[in-house]
């Protein structure tokens, strides 16, 4: 009879053990965060550049349909930052975030400052370029309660809720994560307090440069349409300056979409 080999054994063990670790089931957001982290460490894209059709939806049932042109970066110091031109950015008009604050402005002068970001930034950037610990931080003001997860299910995809203990719940402050994927599907967000609840779906993924990219977005609240939107023309990896961030010079930095015309 033939031996069995002890080291090839050995090795099915471990390999069986590390794989049923990493489906065992995370007890916290920062263990979702750090699966998001971990799997697309040192892949993820740095810069993403894009042009979005945006419809709003007013309480008449009119809508207003817009052309924006969107530049996130991430890199030291600073962080994510999402840059929003909406309709030409010659004119100037639009928006600066951060995972903690927000610029607005018109013809290249800002009008409003709030502190408090855009709370897509560390979940569909900055959790795979940073720490979790700092993505962890910036998602504080979100209210999700990092202690509680959920098995769900998203678009057929097996999902993670983080901040409720049951798929049921649409009230609680959460966020979704597809288990496979490792990205983010759908929030649940109060934009502040008193305000109504949004519901987000992210869907619409496609793979760019090793990772994924939604590009298409649906924002809800009391089941009624707020704003849909969708992308294309999408571009990552490329050469970002970081003249573009810069408010002092909106409308005289170069910009990779500057002098083009919304489209109707």
């Amino acid at each position: 009879m033939r031996r069995p080999n002890f080291i090839t054994s050995t090795a099915l063990v471990c390999t069986l053990a590390t794989a049923a670790a990493a489906q065992a089931a995370p007890k916290t957001g920062a263990e979702v965060l750090q699966r998001m982290h971990d799997a697309y460490a040192g892949k993820w894209y740095n810069t993403l550049t894009f042009v979005q059709k945006t419809t709003r939806y007013r309480p008449d049932g009119t809508q207003n349909v817009s052309t924006w042109f969107e530049t996130l970066w991430h890199g030291t110091p600073g962080g994510t930052r999402l840059r929003i031109d909406i309709g030409d950015p010659a004119v100037g008009n639009g928006m600066l975030y951060t995972a903690d604050s927000t610029w607005r402005l018109s013809a290249g002068k800002v009008t409003a400052t709030q502190d408090k970001g855009n709370e897509f930034l560390p979940l569909i950037e900055g959790v795979y370029m940073q720490p979790v610990a700092r993505t962890v931080e910036q998602l504080k003001p979100t209210g999700v309660d990092m202690q509680r997860v959920t098995k769900g299910e998203w678009g057929g995809r097996p999902a993670w809720i983080v901040g409720t203990a049951s798929s049921s719940d649409t009230t609680s402050a959460q966020f979704w994560i597809d288990t496979e994927r490792n990205v983010v599907v759908r929030m649940i967000l109060a934009p502040a307090p008193n305000a109504p609840t949004l519901d987000i779906h992210l869907d619409g993924y496609v793979p760019l440069e090793g990772a994924w990219l939604a590009t298409k977005i649906a924002m809800m609240s009391g089941g009624k349409p707020l704003q849909t939107e969708e992308y294309s023309e999408w571009k990552a990896n490329s050469v970002v300056p970081k003249t573009i961030f810069d408010l002092e010079q909106w409308t005289t930095a170069p910009h990779w979409a500057k002098g083009r015309l919304p489209k109707p």
